[in-house]
């Protein structure tokens, strides 16, 4: 790779992680049409470290409070978090483990097919554009039971399928069980992050047999970077406004994808 490939890759890695737009389908997209190789399992690593990196970094404060109340069970409402909050993105995080330990082969091979990818992307997209109009709902983060999460966590789990996106999916069913926007968002991000470090932690071995280089480098930061600033600016942009740019994005994606199978 030269020095601009890993940092575009890095750059959508970070924002499509955690926009409702599929980190997967881009990271296929942009080799399938610029010719670019495959970076590589190790590089792929990288840019999941990145953005575990921006989860840590953004939400440090969150993840002392969650697990703190492990010990001390502080419920107040002056508090952000429920005491039993940890034990609901455990469980939200059991479908996807069970679902990635399943179709972990399918993932790499038959569902990264293009026109697979422009189906999802706009029917993923048009089921949250509809959840999202249609769903007068003005609960916090504090509503989600155990029922309530692990519906949260199966929809996280048919994100392997490319197209679909795993903040998309979440957030979609978050709205749907009741949650405001920015709090839909939020446990979305939050039950991102086991997922993306158990993820990391078992593909590090790969990483460090092909050893740390630039490109590794490039990776990870401006992931990191942009997964951060992605956060950040998507929880102020809820506040106002709705995901229908999203749903439009991906639709025009989509279309883009299909002439351009159909050109070929």
């Amino acid at each position: 790779m030269d020095i601009f490939q890993p940092i575009i890759l890095g750059i959508i890695q970070g924002l499509g992680e955690f926009l409702p737009i599929s980190s997967t389908a881009h990271l296929i997209l942009v080799p399938y049409f610029t010719g670019w190789k495959d970076p590589g399992l190790a590089f792929d690593v990288a840019l999941h470290l990145g953005t575990l990196v921006a989860l840590i970094l953004f939400f440090w404060k969150d993840w002392i409070e969650i697990i703190s109340k492990l010990v001390i069970r502080d419920s107040r409402p002056d508090k952000n978090y429920k005491s039993n909050l940890f034990w609901l993105i455990v469980i939200a995080t059991i479908p996807g483990i069970i679902f990635g330990l399943l179709f972990e082969n399918k993932a790499e091979t038959s569902f990264r097919n293009p026109l697979l990818i422009a189906f999802t992307l706009a029917a993923a997209g048009l089921i949250l554009f509809l959840i999202d109009k249609y769903a007068d709902r003005k609960k916090n983060i504090n509503n989600i039971n155990v029922w309530k999460s692990m519906a949260i966590g199966i929809s996280q789990a048919l994100a392997i399928i490319p197209g679909v996106s795993r903040s998309g999916a979440t957030i979609a069913t978050g709205r749907a069980i009741g949650l405001n926007r920015v709090d839909a968002a939020r446990f979305s991000f939050l039950l991102s992050a086991p997922i993306i470090f158990g993820a990391a932690v078992l593909k590090l071995p790969k990483l460090f047999s092909e050893g740390i280089n630039l490109n590794i480098i490039l990776g990870i930061i401006f992931s990191a970077l942009s997964g951060y600033l992605a956060i950040k600016y998507l929880l102020k942009f809820l506040e106002k406004y709705s995901y229908a740019v999203f749903f439009w994005y991906r639709l025009a994606l989509a279309a883009v994808i299909v002439f351009f199978y159909f050109l070929r």
